[in-house]
């Protein structure tokens, strides 16, 4: 799978906003891509805070809602600020997020866990059995620790790929293992996989390289839906082991239209 980042073409200046705690500022840059987007790149490696950082920038936006912009992406390190050329002067727009992020983030949304069953292994795990022997574990032992991941979740820091793809952080690093050396053409939609030190759900039925190691049967992309996206920046994702007897049943009641995803504010 790629990383989210997109990459800029041409450079730009530097602005300072607020170090955390510090009063200090830290390098924020915002550099053009072509005529109709800024990207807005945060110092830092991904983590918790640095995914804070972008999301509550994505809602000081929002609040402010400066004429001309049609979307923002956020990703690990950067937000992605698209404007109509015709509406929004890119200089001006870049002073807009300047003081923005200036005057400190807006709050965002209080983040929300999203606990998806999961049927590990067997014909909805094929890669089982290789993480585990890549990895020195047993089976079981594969699933214990992935389904526990880290305190409170697993972070959504982004999503990417295809509609509805969370990028996660906090897979325990004794379960990275390398991609498969062929990847797949098709991955069933739903598929939990471990591509390296990260961990994520196929939303469609795409090609990928990543080690299946489970199945959840809880669409994370539904087109006609008023949110289609189950997972958002910002949010926690757990992993709950369920028999595929299970999996079976939330499947039909899926189809049916009679389950809810479990979504818990905080």
């Amino acid at each position: 799978m790629p990383e989210p980042e997109p990459q800029p073409t041409r450079a730009a200046g530097t602005v300072a906003v607020p170090g955390e705690g510090s009063g200090h500022g830290v390098a924020l840059r915002i550099q053009p891509l072509a005529e109709s987007a800024l990207l807005v790149t945060f110092p830092g490696e991904p983590g918790p805070a640095t995914t804070a950082a972008v999301v509550g920038l994505v809602a000081s936006l929002d609040a402010a809602a400066p004429p001309g912009v049609v979307d923002l992406v956020p990703a690990y390190t950067t937000l992605l600020v698209a404007f109509d050329p015709t509406v929004a002067d890119p200089g001006g727009l870049a002073m807009t997020v300047r003081r923005l992020a200036a005057g400190g983030a807006a709050t965002p949304s209080p983040s929300r866990t999203v606990t998806l069953p999961v049927a590990y292994g067997g014909e909805h795990g094929p890669d089982l059995g290789d993480v585990a022997a890549l990895t020195g574990l047993s089976a079981a032992a594969v699933v214990e620790r992935h389904a526990a991941g880290p305190a409170g979740g697993y972070l959504v820091a982004c999503l990417g790929f295809a509609p509805g793809f969370g990028y996660l952080l906090g897979l325990p690093p004794e379960l990275a293992v390398p991609r498969l050396g062929t990847p797949r053409v098709r991955v069933p939609p739903g598929s939990v996989a471990i591509g390296g030190d990260q961990t994520g759900v196929y939303p469609l039925p795409t090609p990928g390289g990543w080690r299946v190691i489970g199945r959840t049967p809880v669409p994370l992309f539904a087109p006609d839906a008023a949110e289609p996206f189950l997972l958002q920046a910002g949010d926690r994702l757990r992993f709950a082991p369920v028999p595929a007897e299970r999996y079976d049943a939330i499947a039909a009641a899926v189809a049916a239209g009679q389950y809810d995803p479990e979504v818990a504010a905080p």
